[in-house]
């Protein structure tokens, strides 16, 4: 079955998480990515993530994270025979990423307005830290200078702790996942008119879509959210600890609350309104924490899931992933080996699945530069002229 993206070529001029991670999702359903990189400066992933080995060999955790359905190619793009061969992947291209520091790629000659006169149909996407234009516009930044500068960090912690970082690079992630989102919808749009596209996709704008209800509150009250840690606004909605483990609550609605109040044998503490609930916090949850000492984790998650009352045992992330749930639903990806490492490692794959013609993995990450000769060819270059755009450094 055909997938989405297939016969969509991607030029992917980006690097670190947040872009390659955008054009790996639309890799994953069919488009062909080419990843392109700096011959003697190739992606900072690929030197990064916590098995030395793999980053001594290029191959790092962090790019074999969304290096999967690409292929590889290098360019110096400070030459001119470089941004040559660029203009002419371009021609041919339905989508260019790239999250340089605004304003580089047009100083080479490449930028948006450069790029439509050579493919009008072209959608170019543009990721940085705080977006083209405005006080901050070149500024650059990472997932954790985002979070600082956002206020998400601000609100997370607890009272006592705070700010703290997540423990993921979700910001980056998200800007990823957001840059798919818009590339698909740009191309949709593109089936109507004709035209192409210039998306300007900043990871600040993406954290402020992460606090969305955060965002709201405050512009109506005032009052910023506060660090909470493990307990929420609601006691039944609240992480406590049992007798082996801590056990996350997940009764949020009066429906719910009532419920567990029920299944713990005490329907004299559930409420009618959630003003009730709030007001009456500290007894309930105190009550609470008494009363799940009698279980373990494990048993207070069977016992109130057959409820319909959502709880879950705190699990690491090793836990997580050896979970049947996560092993049946098809979102890791395993290989046994590929090409720059030596064993198994395995992949995310995506967030969704398809009835058909859905997301898949079908090539392991490449090797820097390890498409350079087909890609070459593609474009009409023989094996005298790859060789002296090898020997030149263009390559």
């Amino acid at each position: 079955m055909t997938r989405p993206f297939e016969g969509i070529r991607i030029i992917d001029a980006t690097h670190v998480l947040a872009g390659p991670f955008a054009a790996y999702q639309l890799g994953l359903l069919g488009a062909d990515v080419i990843k392109i990189e700096h011959p003697e400066d190739p992606d900072q992933s690929r030197v990064s993530g916590g098995d030395w080995d793999l980053n001594r060999a290029g191959m790092g955790s962090y790019y074999l994270t969304q290096g999967s359905n690409k292929r590889s190619m290098t360019l110096d793009l400070k030459q001119t025979e470089a941004r040559e061969i660029f203009c002419k992947l371009i021609a041919g291209a339905d989508v260019l990423v790239e999250n340089f520091r605004p304003g580089a790629f047009a100083a080479l000659g490449l930028g948006y307005e450069d790029l439509l006169k050579i493919n009008p149909r072209l959608i170019y996407c543009s990721i940085s830290a705080f977006g083209h234009g405005g006080p901050r516009g070149e500024q650059t930044a990472y997932d954790h200078v985002i979070q600082a500068t956002s206020g998400i960090m601000a609100c997370t912690g607890t009272p006592e702790v705070n700010p703290i970082k997540f423990g993921a690079p979700a910001i980056d992630y998200a800007t990823g996942t957001m840059g798919a989102f818009a590339l698909s919808a740009a191309l949709f749009q593109r089936e109507k008119t004709g035209r192409g596209q210039h998306i300007d996709l900043a990871m600040m704008d993406v954290a402020m879509m992460m606090m969305a209800s955060h965002v709201t509150s405050y512009g109506r009250s005032g009052k910023p959210a506060r660090p909470r840690g493990n307990d929420h606004e609601y006691s039944t909605n609240s992480c406590y600890q049992t007798a082996d483990g801590l056990v996350m609550i997940g009764a949020s609605n009066l429906r719910q609350q009532r419920r567990l109040w029920q299944a713990l044998g005490r329907p004299d503490m559930a409420k009618d309104s959630n003003e009730a609930r709030h007001a009456d916090r500290a007894h309930e949850a105190a009550t609470l924490a008494e009363l799940l000492k009698a279980k373990t984790a494990d048993e207070w998650e069977s016992y109130l899931q057959a409820r319909h009352v959502p709880a879950a045992r705190v699990r690491n992330l090793a836990e997580s992933l050896a979970d049947p749930q996560i092993k049946g639903r098809g979102v890791v990806h395993h290989f046994e080996a590929a090409p720059g490492v030596t064993g198994p490692f395995s992949v995310p794959v995506a967030a969704f699945g398809f009835a058909h013609g859905g997301p898949r993995v079908d090539t392991p990450p490449p090797q820097l530069g390890s498409d350079n000769d087909a890609i070459l060819a593609e474009l009409g270059y023989d094996d005298a002229a790859r060789a002296k755009l090898r020997a030149a450094g263009t390559i």
